[in-house]
């Protein structure tokens, strides 16, 4: 295969079905949509200016640039991850065992140079529009924000037991896991056919220790997910002191929990990707959609 594709012919027959076609529509009908697809995949690979795709081997680059941005806004590419996931739920190769964690990648001074609100936090509502891709706006930070690796962004992914994002979610560098837990949750939605209500509760829900909160313990025992996380030290002791006031200990499942290292190597599989490694992207939406792609080519492989 040439070192300019990252699709086989049997994934790409896999996903071709699925992309949109504006025949018969006002505007010029849409060209070769692998050409552009292994363009992008491409660019975020190598980690090149935009600029500088090679024109002999992919044309303009503006129709690459223009047609990635158009799906990632429109959902095309969690309308795509969506019936994948949908596929292998229908065989039942879906392991509702959900890993959940983030990554933090440093924001290139190309992607930082955009109007954001000072002292923005990066949690609540703005979350939701970071993560949602073409279902929000633009969120008004961009996804980044300072922290100790200065200008960063965050990456959450919600995994199956096999390491397979179902669920992706762009927030600044220094907002909390933790608080983020509730919408990486919300943006789980795999199809059932026969137009039954579409999965959203997974099983169990394995996170580290910066998921452990009284209100994300909450909210997922009203939703009857089992929670899989640790109690850190502090939030021992606290109990701890205040007796029987205190409450019993959270269940902790410690052997279901060493299952929790797929969502460590689905980052390691996606920082391969150097474009995804280091920010690039002004947008955030335009960031999620190459993560996305990243997870539909993690599913297909699968």
């Amino acid at each position: 295969m040439s070192r300019y594709r990252v699709f086989t012919d049997e994934q790409w027959e896999r996903i071709a079905p699925l992309l949109p076609s504006n025949d018969g529509k006002v505007g010029r009908p849409y060209g070769d949509h692998r050409t552009v697809v292994e363009a992008i995949a491409y660019r975020y690979r190598t980690g090149v200016p935009w600029r500088d795709l090679p024109r002999e081997e992919f044309g303009p680059w503006q129709t690459v640039w223009k047609r990635h941005r158009k799906f990632a806004y429109d959902g095309t590419w969690d309308r795509v991850l969506a019936e994948l996931t949908a596929q292998a739920d229908a065989r039942g190769e879906v392991d509702w065992v959900i890993s959940v964690d983030a990554t933090i990648n440093r924001a290139h001074q190309h992607a930082t140079n955009t109007t954001r609100p000072e002292g923005h936090t990066g949690a609540g509502s703005n979350d939701r529009n970071s993560g949602s891709g073409g279902f929000h706006s633009e969120p008004a930070d961009h996804g980044i924000g300072r922290s100790r690796g200065e200008l960063t962004s965050k990456i959450h992914h919600a995994v199956d037991g096999r390491g397979r994002p179902l669920a992706v979610l762009i927030t600044p560098g220094q907002s909390h896991d933790g608080r983020a837990l509730e919408v990486v949750l919300s943006l789980i939605r795999v199809p059932r056919a026969g137009g039954a209500h579409a999965r959203t509760r997974p099983a169990a829900v394995l996170g580290d220790k910066a998921y452990s909160s009284r209100a994300n313990r909450t909210m997922l025992r009203k939703r009857r997910i089992q929670t899989v996380i640790p109690e850190p030290a502090d939030q021992q002791a606290n109990r701890q002191r205040k007796g029987s006031r205190g409450g019993r200990p959270p269940n902790f499942d410690a052997d279901l929990y060493k299952q929790r290292n797929v969502v460590e190597r689905s980052f390691a599989l996606l920082k391969q990707w150097r474009a995804l490694a280091t920010r690039y992207d002004k947008h955030a939406t335009i960031y999620r959609g190459a993560a996305v792609i990243a997870a539909i080519l993690t599913w297909l492989r699968s």
